[in-house]
C-alpha cells in the first residue's frame, strides 16, 4: 500500500471521528436539559422564569445543584426518630386549629431539624439547605419553599405582607409531602422519591398514615 493511499485512509478517518464526535454533542445537549426537566420536574420551571425564559442559564444554575448535592446519601433514621418528628408533625397539625401562624412556624422548623438529621445542609442554612433539597425531592420541596415564606412573612396584616389562615393551611398541607418524603424512608433508607409518589408530587395512598391532615370541624382563627 503506497504511502498516498495511507495518508487519505487516516485523513477518512480523522474525518469520520471529528463528525461522530460533532453529532455526539449535539446529541448529548439536548438530552441533558431533557433530563434536567424529568429529574427537577417544577423546579426545572421555576429556575427557567427565575431566568426570564432562559433555559440555558436555567440548566446550567440547576446542574450545578447536581454536581454539589446529588452524591448525598441520606442517613436513615432511628425508629426512636422518626416517631419523635412524626409526632411532633401531628401535634403541630393539631395545634393549627387555635393558633395557625405558631402552627406553620413549627412545621418550617420540623422541616428544618428533620432534613438536617437526614444529612442535609444544617437549617440554618436555609437557601443552600432547599437547594440540597431541590435535587433529592424536586417534586416536594416547594411545600417548604412555602411554609418558610408564610413563617417569615408580616404579622400584622394578609393584605399587607402577611399571610391569611387560608394561605398558611395551603402552604402546610402542601409542605407534609415532603415530610413524608424525608420521615418515610424506603427499605434501603433512601430518601429519594419512591415509585409509589405520584406523578403531581403528592405521597401515593400508604396503608401506614397515621398523621393524615384535618382540620377539624371548627374553623382556625387568626393568630
Amino acid at each position: 500500500m503506497s504511502t498516498g493511499v495511507i495518508i487519505a485512509l487516516i485523513v477518512i478517518v480523522a474525518v469520520v471521528l471529528v463528525v461522530a464526535a460533532v453529532l455526539a454533542l449535539r446529541a448529548r445537549g439536548p438530552q441533558h436539559g431533557g433530563s434536567l426537566k424529568r429529574r427537577f420536574g417544577p423546579e426545572y420551571d421555576l429556575a427557567v422564569a427565575r431566568h426570564d425564559g432562559d433555559t440555558k442559564a436555567a440548566e446550567r444554575e440547576l446542574a450545578e445543584r447536581v454536581r454539589r448535592h446529588g452524591s448525598l446519601h441520606p442517613r436513615p433514621l432511628e425508629p426512636a426518630e422518626r416517631e419523635r418528628f412524626e409526632a411532633r408533625w401531628a401535634a403541630a397539625q393539631e395545634h393549627f386549629v387555635d393558633s395557625p401562624r405558631e402552627a406553620v412556624g413549627e412545621a418550617d422548623r420540623l422541616l428544618a431539624e428533620l432534613a438536617g438529621a437526614r444529612g442535609f445542609p444544617d437549617g440554618g442554612q436555609y437557601e443552600e439547605q432547599l437547594t440540597a433539597l431541590s435535587v433529592h425531592h424536586a417534586r416536594h420541596v416547594e411545600g417548604y419553599r412555602r411554609v418558610h415564606r408564610v413563617t417569615h412573612a408580616r404579622v400584622d396584616d394578609a393584605g399587607e405582607g402577611g399571610a391569611g389562615t387560608e394561605e398558611m393551611r395551603e402552604a402546610i398541607v402542601e409542605a407534609r409531602a415532603l415530610f413524608e418524603a424525608l420521615v418515610r424512608q424506603d427499605r434501603h433508607g433512601d430518601g429519594r422519591q419512591r415509585a409509589g409518589t405520584e406523578a403531581g408530587g403528592s405521597p401515593a395512598h400508604s396503608a401506614r398514615a397515621p398523621h393524615t391532615w384535618s382540620l377539624g370541624k371548627r374553623r382556625p382563627k387568626e393568630s
